[in-house]
């Protein structure tokens, strides 16, 4: 800081200006996509013990003593010939059934906490686990292929899939031909949702060919209903309004590590990059700074900003903004269509990096 801003008692301005992440454009190696499919840093260090149940809804109880009875009969004991096997691995003894547990409930109740808190109790060693969202895991067969996929997760004991969503007919059929070859292997499956199995793709197609596959995918799990508000605004005060474009770039200047944007090139910039690799478009950001704030003008667009509000989430990057606020982003359209959980959870996440950031501004 030079001498001469802190005479005149002006804020403190950073070395360097801002980064853009307008500016950049990650490549990601498929090793990399591999080695982090594990839970987010924001969901590092929690545990079944530190999810707080609602007491005015039971089904959260209910799911810490589910999940945490899966977790334990994860851990490959078996009677059966005095050896160990892994809990799904193909024996006659094995009775049929699900193969895994599905988290449905709204935005906010603490399914990703609750699927993290499992990859972090079953007792095996980390490469013998892995954990991502839906959209990472279609990701990662893109960028190794089916087969190789199926060959480096047929070793896991456990797959968590956070998110998991059908946006496609494409994707349906990729990932149940997936988790179906993963059973046979002996992988024991974990995922969390906002609709239940059989309801996957509901408002979306009504190809008959897609139901079907539904319907087969809804046999791989026993569906764990986990009812709530969102916790992320429980008894909290509203999430902050927008500030003026001085105050966000004064922050950006003042923040190190801060990357400052406009909002609609900043949309722009994301058509150019695919999702798998907005988490590397975030490497290094300690805080997103965004001007002029606008609605999000079609699906698509809106479709990439929920991932990259989810990938800013994961990582606890706060936003600070100018122009609308973060409920404004989306038109009553969307809100009301086949995709509106999916923006109804980045408006709450985003409002909760809204007002984490609320600490960069100095009146």
């Amino acid at each position: 800081m030079s001498s001469s801003i802190a005479a005149q008692g002006q804020s403190p301005i950073a070395e360097a200006a801002p980064q853009s992440l307008c500016a950049r454009a990650p490549h990601v190696h498929a090793d990399r996509l591999v080695a982090e499919m594990v839970p987010p840093p924001r969901f590092d260090s929690v545990r079944f013990s530190t999810y707080v149940p609602d007491p005015n809804q039971p089904s959260q109880t209910e799911a810490v003593q589910v999940l945490g009875a899966f977790a334990a009969g994860l851990g490959g004991a078996s009677a059966v010939g005095g050896g160990k096997r892994r809990w799904f691995a193909k024996n006659p003894a094995t009775p049929a059934g699900p193969r895994g547990v599905y988290l449905d409930g709204g935005y906010g109740v603490g399914k990703t906490h609750l699927l993290a808190s499992l990859w972090h109790a079953t007792p095996a060693a980390r490469e013998q686990k892995a954990f991502g969202t839906f959209v990472e895991l279609t990701n990662l067969v893109g960028a190794l292929g089916f087969q190789q996929t199926v060959q480096t997760l047929s070793g896991h004991r456990l797959l968590c899939i956070d998110e998991f969503e059908l946006d496609d007919p494409g994707d349906t059929v990729l990932v149940s031909s997936l988790l179906r070859r993963l059973v046979e292997a002996g992988v024991a499956l974990a995922a969390t949702s906002n609709t239940l199995p059989g309801k996957l793709g509901e408002g979306r197609f009504a190809s008959v060919d897609f139901l079907r596959e539904i319907q087969g995918l809804s046999a791989h799990f026993r569906p764990l209903r986990i009812d709530g508000e969102d916790y992320r605004h429980r008894g909290l005060p509203a999430a902050p309004a927008p500030y003026s474009e001085e105050q966000v770039t004064k922050a950006a200047y003042a923040t190190e590590g801060a990357s400052l944007d406009d909002f609609p090139h900043l949309l722009d910039h994301l058509a150019k990059i695919h999702p798998s690799r907005y988490g590397a478009l975030t490497d290094g950001v300690r805080a997103v700074c965004l001007t002029d704030v606008r609605p999000v003008a079609d699906q698509s667009t809106a479709l990439r900003l929920v991932v990259l509000a989810d990938r800013l989430y994961d990582r606890e990057v706060p936003v600070l903004a100018s122009g609308l606020p973060f409920d404004r982003l989306f038109s009553d359209e969307m809100l009301n269509g086949g995709y509106r959980k999916k923006y109804f959870r980045a408006i709450s996440r985003l409002t909760a990096l809204a007002r984490d950031a609320k600490g960069l501004v100095t009146q």
